[in-house]
């Protein structure tokens, strides 16, 4: 029963072709299989789908759903959520008609500065804090989510992506996941997630590449999807063919301990569940 929707190819900043996946996700015995590249952002960066390559990347991943029968593909983008830069995600959905959209923040905006809390480097998430925060990690992480609560409550996507990758290049050196100011983050990003009814990727690429020990959302925050019947999907944000599938089987076991029987899948653009 494998499957991924959150896939990264060279039409942003992943590595190898649409078919390169696909014909991955075949030999490995796929359920269903996703693409979603970055979308679009007005800002100069090296890791989104030009706008003028979208017509393309949409085509592409049309044809290969046309000769690739036996593998159920889907076309999306994962939206950046920036206040007053990035484009509004329907925009994407209504002008190019992707099928579903993975929402998250990457670029926590502060007083006209962006700070970026991605990537393989602790160093740029650390000089960040100190230059835009003045290492003030509460008013780093409050602006980190009341980010995300504005893209929940003012977007229409799919799947929220890694919640919590604030935690990332962390290391429990700025704060921990069990101080109270810090969940509290947590229980509020939950209770809108509920109310909007979206579903959560339980992401494994913090762990693959050794970034972090955890799942985004970690194991104890899984359980509490659950209690709340938030529906999950497994997410490995792979970037390259050979990533499609790491740490499927950990999470899903994690997802299993937690209470959950279903999980949510994606075909040919239609969400619906998948027994477990």
């Amino acid at each position: 029963m494998l499957y991924n929707y959150h896939t990264h190819c060279h039409y942003c900043d992943g590595k190898g072709k649409p078919e390169e996946f696909v014909n991955e996700a075949i030999r490995l015995n796929f359920h269903s299989f996703g693409f979603s590249s970055h979308a679009p952002i007005p800002i100069a960066n090296n890791f989104a789908v030009k706008e003028e390559d979208l017509p393309q990347y949409v085509d592409e991943i049309r044809e290969l759903e046309r000769q690739y029968p036996q593998l159920p593909l889907s076309c999306g983008l994962e939206c950046d959520y920036i206040p007053q830069i990035t484009f509004a995600f329907d925009y994407f959905r209504q002008n190019y008609h992707i099928q579903y959209i993975i929402g998250g923040v990457h670029l926590v905006a502060y007083q006209g500065q962006l700070w970026f809390i991605d990537g393989p480097e602790q160093e740029v998430y650390d000089r960040g804090l100190q230059q835009i925060f003045h290492n003030d990690i509460r008013l780093a992480v409050k602006t980190y989510f009341y980010q995300l609560f504005e893209m929940i409550e003012r977007e229409h996507f799919e799947i929220l992506a890694h919640f919590d990758k604030i935690k990332m290049h962390n290391h429990n050196r700025y704060f921990t996941e069990d101080e109270a100011w810090y969940k509290n983050y947590i229980f509020q990003t939950l209770e809108l997630v509920q109310q909007k009814g979206m579903a959560v990727e339980i992401n494994t690429r913090g762990i693959y590449k050794k970034r972090c020990p955890d799942f985004y959302p970690s194991a104890e925050i899984i359980k509490l999807l659950y209690q709340r019947h938030i529906p999950v999907t497994v997410s490995m944000d792979a970037h390259a063919p050979e990533e499609i599938s790491l740490g499927f089987e950990p999470a899903l076991n994690c997802i299993r301990e937690a209470g959950y029987r279903e999980v949510v899948g994606i075909n040919h653009g239609k969400m619906h569940l998948i027994s477990l």
